[in-house]
């Protein structure tokens, strides 16, 4: 392969979609890095326990570890000091689990000839470490996105300071000592947290206390920090600020993951990392979101355009989504140009995809995935994938419908999918994408009876406004849920049983599931990120984003009787009580599929197809 390392996970799917793997899940993704070419990954799981020991030998105690460690689907934003205590504690019986986990996949990963990247210490402390050692130098940091310093403003320890140091090396030293090294290690001091100070002088005795602590354990130490900083807050990170961020360092002894090249490099505007290597990455995916998506013509040239750039100091590709399953042929094709030496003839490499895909080769199919590859997975220009479709928004009458692509390559490709269903039916991963891309003509259509609703109540034409929220309500959203109960990929019932298959007591199946539950609705106690991590999964679509929408036509419907004007603030009190409820309904959802996807992908068709 032409560059060193083919990289593979961002800090937020140890959340977003490992968090509740067992043994047997990580058995297959592992499998899958090596029969991909992956040679370089975290392997994060388990920190806690050692963390747990590092505060315990300082004086902490249970109680103030306790609040400061998060519950399980918000761990990945704990470790990065953007959250403390919410949705916790960690049971006894979670640390020894992820332990186990982790001696595992370390040694699977190293035996398969795999780099493991291991955590080490970014500088964020707990309150508690001020109680124990009231002279140490820290000061709180902002809150983080929509948090208050109840459960964010992490702590930062002054990088002079000589606990720095002592509680760097100490945590390194308890990690090697359980799981061995592979010499890289990952900290994230500032991820989207702006620094105290903007003095390059500071910058550089941050990353030079970071660095310090992980050769304190292990003087051969390398390491790797997520580059998503620097274009997240351009701002605050100008040229001068990253330089004495990246220089802290000596050269060579990091590695920087430019995570959002495909839309956002920052190599281009930092001559290369100011010297130190990189790896450029495909983020591709936030929040583990559904819906059709790519860059491909973005990541077809990205790479090799790197490479070629002056003084480039690129050392790798990677591919680091924060949610996965979705959009397997993005990350196909990513994997792919880690080992080319120059860009592929897409169309050609997207019929030999399908053909592969579904073991055999099927002329409707290859249609399909050429209409696929020209619309949905060609976004140009600045590209940020969030699924922003009116489906898994909270309603307004502001709400975005815009596309990047035709609307009807995907209708037509929905046919043309149809239409291979009696040949291609018999397999597994045929009928996967055949939802997913129903799924995808559903999402649309829902866009269009969103306007259609609005379009009404504007123009105050009650029987318009009562078919178009009559339809969409009482039909479509329904018939959606359906279809995606019929897969077991597409399940509310699988994220939540694996959730509560971790617990080892009725309490902790408990916390799980809300943490489960909250992490892809309200991500908050508040709706603080809310609908960030929007999944479309049956019993998901029906009972959170179809009473919601019930709730927005009913008092549509009842401005226009009434004559009182539609008041969007009283909305979003009313149905944040219903966003709530979810959270906390406790209703048992199926983890087992139901009905035929092709024919329930067929009669919607027939219904709805344009």
């Amino acid at each position: 392969a032409p560059p060193r390392y083919r990289y593979y996970q961002n800090a937020c799917t140890q959340s977003y979609s490992y968090v509740w793997w067992d043994w047997a899940r990580w058995e297959r993704e592992i499998d899958w890095m090596a029969l991909s070419g992956i040679n370089l990954a975290p392997a994060f799981a388990g920190q806690e326990a050692a963390w747990q020991r590092v505060y315990r030998s300082l004086g902490l105690n249970q109680s103030e570890i306790d609040a400061y460690f998060t519950g399980p689907a918000f761990l990945a934003w704990n470790r990065m000091g953007n959250l403390h205590g919410w949705a916790g504690p960690l049971p006894p019986a979670w640390h020894l689990k992820q332990l186990y986990l982790q001696y595992r996949i370390t040694e699977r990963m190293r035996s398969l000839g795999m780099i493991t990247v291991l955590p080490a210490f970014a500088g964020h402390v707990p309150p508690g470490v001020l109680r124990v050692f009231p002279r140490v130098n820290a000061t709180r940091l902002g809150g983080w996105s929509h948090f208050d310093c109840t459960y964010s403003c992490a702590y930062l320890l002054d990088p002079e300071d000589p606990m720095f140091q002592v509680i760097g090396t100490l945590f390194l030293k308890e990690l090697i000592k359980d799981f061995g090294t592979d010499h890289i290690y990952s900290a994230d001091t500032f991820n989207e947290m702006t620094p105290l100070s903007s003095d390059p002088a500071y910058l550089s005795r941050v990353s030079s206390a970071v660095f310090r602590s992980m050769t304190g354990a292990d003087p051969e130490a390398l390491w790797l920090m997520q580059g998503w900083l620097f274009q997240h807050q351009p701002d605050f990170w100008q040229p001068a600020q990253v330089r004495a961020l990246l220089h802290g360092v000596p050269l060579g002894r990091m590695i920087v993951l430019d995570l959002f090249a495909e839309s956002k490099p920052v190599y281009q505007w930092t001559e290369s990392f100011y010297g130190q290597p990189f790896i450029w990455c495909m983020l591709h995916n936030f929040g583990g979101n559904h819906g059709l998506f790519g860059t491909v013509e973005a990541i077809n040239h990205g790479p090799f355009a790197a490479r070629r750039f002056p003084n480039s100091t690129m050392v790798g590709t990677g591919v680091v989504p924060e949610g996965i399953e979705q959009n397997d042929m993005v990350y196909e094709l990513m994997n792919e140009l880690g080992w080319r030496q120059e860009p592929l003839d897409l169309p050609a490499w997207v019929t030999r995809y399908a053909e592969r895909r579904y073991g055999a080769p099927n002329a409707n199919a290859t249609g399909a995935w050429r209409l696929l590859l020209r619309s949905v997975y060609n976004c140009t220009g600045l590209c940020v994938n969030h699924n922003r479709s009116p489906l898994v928004r909270r309603p307004s009458l502001r709400l975005d419908t815009a596309l990047w692509y035709n609307a009807s390559d995907v209708y037509e490709a929905w046919r043309l999918l149809l239409a291979a269903g009696a040949d291609l039916g018999s397999s597994p991963t045929f009928r996967y994408d055949l939802v997913d891309v129903t799924r995808q003509a559903a999402q649309q259509l829902v866009s269009d009876y969103y306007q259609d609703v609005r379009r009404a109540f504007q123009s105050r034409a009650l029987p318009e406004l009562l078919t178009a929220g009559g339809v969409l309500v009482y039909d479509l959203l329904p018939e959606l849920d359906s279809l995606l109960g019929s897969h077991s990929l597409f399940l509310l019932g699988r994220w939540l049983e694996s959730a509560r298959a971790v617990a080892t007591s009725d309490r902790e199946a408990e916390q799980y599931e809300l943490n489960a539950r909250n992490q892809v609705t309200l991500w908050g106690p508040s709706g603080n990120i809310l609908d960030y991590a929007n999944k479309q999964l049956g019993g998901l679509v029906l009972d959170y984003y179809g009473v919601r929408w019930s709730l927005f036509v009913s008092a549509l419907v009842e401005s226009l009787n009434s004559g009182s004007p539609f008041h969007q603030d009283q909305f979003n009190q009313a149905v944040f009580r219903v966003e709530r409820g979810f959270v906390y309904n406790k209703k048992c959802y199926p983890a087992v599929p139901v009905g035929d996807t092709l024919e329930i992908s067929r009669k919607l068709f027939l219904k709805y197809y344009p």
